[in-house]
């Protein structure tokens, strides 16, 4: 019998990548969902903001207190990495911790029953994965760090400065990927538009579409996680004129506030960030996805009103809110004028309300269209419903469509992409009908 492996990925779709690196090194373990029988049990950790932190310690925790006699219980990732010396003392329940460089190394470490923390941010180039979640979409990681100063963000000072993959070797993990069914792409990265700026090459970006797009096999691709000020409009246009990728936008802009962006450190302000937003919502079929912190040491009443009426304004498909952390290791952590936890839960409130209000407009707009769709599974709601995505969507974050009907007599395939027509909303989930072959 195969010994049992138990792993939880926590955080970002990045963190998903190595922890899919982990299981490409853990193959001759049996997965399982019942960590209580688990021979080893794995939590690949985020720590980027508190709640994301409380949230892995807690984890940890609570498997540990159910786990069997002699398993092993590991602890990796991002947290594990930037508070290394501190949790190990902290937290003997855990019997190995190791961070972000050596997801590689994992059944090295098992064997060993040992603790490691290497200097070098592991970057995949090569690495079999095996791919978790879905039997079309992948995930492709474009570099690891980041060269950005942002006030709020302690990311660089424990993922270091931005380094890129080689072109070659994306473009040999998407062939080989397609090889083995999967045509859904998402790029991803710290910052994807800052992509071989280490290698002195302004807009990697755009030639890793040209390069994409030559890949036969590769139906649908996107890009997540642009930086304002690392973004062209020359990218934004290519990525318009390409027949492959979505016009899918996701650009964190965290605030649109002048004076506030300028505190952030961001980079751009208000005008050139506007540019920006309003050539990608003039694009046909664009999907334009952003992020806000609320919150920031000296965010004012009338900075927090004009970020709302911003969001009310200009049609968001969808939006992240995320409260201001106070994280050691940056600039705003040595701010004064701090806001108060529950000034920031107000306007946390108050923002996600017009937030909500913005994702719905968006998929009320969908109704009557005719789309591309990927079915996915039975819906968790009844078992005549099929959870479906848009083409377009991002996995995971931008929701889910339920098919509740069907024109065509053939027999259905998770997996594969139909048109579908958009009949309603039912709360805040879509309903179509599955169109015929033409």
């Amino acid at each position: 019998m195969k010994n049992q492996l138990h792993i939880v990925s926590l955080g970002c779709s990045k963190n998903l990548v190595d922890t899919e690196v982990m299981l490409g090194k853990l193959q001759a373990f049996e997965l399982t969902d019942n960590a209580d029988n688990a021979d080893v049990i794995i939590v690949n950790t985020c720590g980027f903001i508190d709640a994301a932190k409380e949230e892995s310690i807690n984890t940890v925790l609570n498997l540990d207190s159910a786990r069997k006699e002699d398993s092993l219980l590991v602890m990796a990732g991002c947290l594990s990495e930037r508070y290394k010396d501190d949790l190990q003392t902290s937290i003997p329940e855990v019997d190995i911790f190791t961070g972000v460089g050596d997801y590689d190394k994992i059944d090295e470490l098992l064997a060993q029953k040992k603790s490691r923390f290497s200097e070098e941010v592991y970057l995949i180039d090569g690495a079999e994965r095996v791919v978790t979640g879905s039997s079309y979409h992948a995930y492709i990681k474009l570099s690891e760090g980041c060269n950005q100063n942002c006030s709020f963000c302690a990311i660089p000072s424990f993922k270091g400065r931005l380094n890129s993959r080689s072109l070659d070797s994306i473009v040999e993990e998407v062939e080989s990927l397609v090889k083995r069914g999967y045509y859904d792409f998402s790029f991803i990265s710290q910052d994807s538009s800052s992509y071989l700026r280490d290698k002195d090459i302004k807009d990697g970006l755009i030639h890793l579409i040209k390069r994409v797009e030559l890949i036969d096999g590769v139906k649908s691709a996107r890009i997540l996680y642009l930086y304002p000020s690392t973004t062209s409009m020359k990218l934004l246009k290519e990525i318009g004129d390409s027949t492959l990728f979505h016009n899918y936008f996701d650009m964190p802009i965290q605030h649109i506030n002048d004076e506030m962006l300028k505190m952030m450190k961001r980079g751009f302000g208000k005008d050139k960030t506007l540019e920006q937003l309003n050539y990608m919502r003039a694009l046909p079929n664009s999907f334009v996805r952003t992020s806000f912190i609320v919150g920031h040491p000296n965010e004012s009443e009338a900075m927090f009103e004009e970020m709302c009426t911003f969001v009310e304004e200009f049609g968001f498909d969808r939006v992240n809110v995320f409260s201001y952390s106070d994280e050691e290791e940056t600039t705003a952590f040595e701010m004064e004028n701090k806001i108060s936890d529950e000034v920031k839960e107000q306007r946390v409130e108050t923002l996600a309300t017009l937030c909500d209000n913005s994702r719905l407009s968006s998929l009320n707009a969908l109704i009557g269209k005719t789309i591309e769709v990927v079915i996915d599974k039975e819906s968790e709601e009844h078992e005549y419903l099929l959870s479906a995505k848009a083409l377009t969507w991002a996995p995971e974050i931008d929701g889910e469509i339920y098919i509740n009907d069907n024109e065509s007599d053939k027999e259905l395939i998770f997996g594969k992409i139909y048109k579908a027509k958009i009949t309603d909303i039912a709360g805040d989930i879509l309903t179509a009908t599955l169109l015929a072959d033409d």
